[in-house]
This record gives C-alpha cells, sequence and structure tokens, in this order.
C-alpha cells in the first residue's frame, strides 16, 4: 500500500537526505516502486544521487507541492519519498493545512508518515515537540536518531518529547554511523550506494572492506525500516 513520507528534522545538517537515500535504496533493492521529491534548492542531494526516481519541488509553490498528492494518487501502490530542506515546515505546514492534505490521504487510507532525522542537540529535541504538537495523532512518526551527527542521545531518552512520541504510537530507530571516509568517497562520487558498493577500481572508489562495511550498514539498516513499514 502507498504512504506519503516526509524525511525531515527542520535543522541543517542533521543527516535528512542521507536517511532519504537510505529509503530510496531500500525501494530499489526490494523492488518496492517509489517515486521521490527534492525540496532542497541548494544542495538537491537526494535527487543528485537518485536522479532517475527523484524531481525538484518548490516548498513555498502550492502548484508544485500539489505533484506529490498527484503521485501518491496516481499510483495506489507506490511509495512516495519527500526530502525535506531545513526549515521547510512552516511552508510545509500551511500547504497541509489549506488543502487538507491529512483528510483527502484519509479517505484512500494512504498513511502520511514524518521521519523525523535528529541528531544530539537540544535545539533537534525542540523541533520534535514542535512536530508532535503540530500534526498529533492526524500522522504517525518515525524518529531516526542519527549516530552519524550525535553520540550521546541522553537527553532525548529523558525528555517529555519521547514520551510524548511514544504515546502518539511514533517508532524509534538509530541510524547507525559510517565510517567517515567511506561516506565521503561516497558523497564524492554523486553515485547511489548500490553504484558504491558494486563499482570497483575507480580512483576514488571504496576498497573490498570499505564495501563490505557499507553492505553491512546497509543490512543493518533494512532491519529498522522493515520494521517500521510492516
Amino acid at each position: 500500500m502507498a504512504s506519503l513520507n516526509f524525511i525531515g528534522g527542520e535543522k541543517g545538517g542533521v543527516g535528512k537526505s542521507v536517511m532519504a537515500r537510505l529509503l530510496a535504496q531500500y525501494f530499489i533493492d526490494k523492488e518496492i516502486p517509489f517515486i521521490g521529491f527534492d525540496t532542497d534548492r541548494s544542495h538537491a542531494s537526494f535527487q543528485r544521487f537518485y536522479s532517475d526516481f527523484a524531481a525538484r519541488t518548490m516548498i513555498d509553490d502550492y502548484e508544485s507541492l500539489d505533484h506529490i498528492i498527484e503521485a501518491v494518487t496516481e499510483q495506489p501502490t507506490r511509495q512516495v519519498l519527500v526530502d525535506l530542506a531545513a526549515q521547510t515546515m512552516p511552508p510545509l505546514s500551511r500547504w497541509i493545512e489549506d488543502s487538507d492534505v491529512i483528510a483527502l490521504l484519509k479517505e484512500s487510507e494512504t498513511p502520511v508518515r514524518f521521519w523525523h532525522v535528529m541528531d544530539d542537540g537540544v535545539d533537534s529535541l525542540g523541533m520534535l515537540e514542535r512536530l508532535l504538537a503540530l500534526f498529533g495523532t492526524s500522522v504517525s512518526y518515525v524518529i531516526v536518531l542519527n549516530h552519524g551527527r550525535g553520540s550521546n542521545f541522553d537527553r532525548f531518552q529523558a525528555s517529555s518529547a519521547r514520551t510524548q512520541a511514544l504515546k502518539l504510537g511514533a517508532k524509534i530507530i538509530e541510524l547507525r554511523k559510517l565510517h567517515e571516509a567511506s561516506m565521503r568517497k561516497i558523497d564524492q562520487q554523486n553515485a547511489s550506494f548500490w553504484f558504491a558498493i558494486n563499482s570497483r577500481g575507480a580512483p576514488d572508489g571504496l576498497g573490498l572492506l570499505e564495501r563490505q562495511r557499507v553492505k553491512i550498514w546497509l543490512a543493518k539498516t533494512y532491519e529498522d525500516i522493515e520494521a517500521v513499514l510492516k
């Protein structure tokens, strides 16, 4: 069944696009139909790495955002991913409210899911609180604790935001840290994770053990994604 997945976090540099790319690669590897939208005007890394599957959309243009809903309704078995840039929630929430997007998709029994990607900073926690207050029980939530952007999530574990999220049925996953040199090489290639682990002999490509570590990282992340989507 189709679902609309917003991958955000409001804060820059927390790994939103990495999570979007992981979801895209998961759908490709599992042969699940999907389409992606990239709202980042400056970097558009999701579109850059998965250009065959992702298109640019303008977060402050209702007609551009409308294409997201059209993509959901055109193919009821297709997953839709929206990679949200930093500080995009105000225009996005206005579009959702003015268009009554949640109610429209509820009629077709299409779930709306927010993936909130976090580092271990207090501002990520505050943004989670605002997200939960904004949408309440009308959507579902996946909280992604990105260990590539933080090492100590004790503040989150003890927070009222975590308690509230669990009351709302949120799922919490921990995105393991990939070795920085490997991630840097993948980013420099402007290629998918599949290409990174299957391309051999390139001057700036991954070595044998680097490819192995990425495969293990992907496999463990896929397990967490499957637990969310099932």
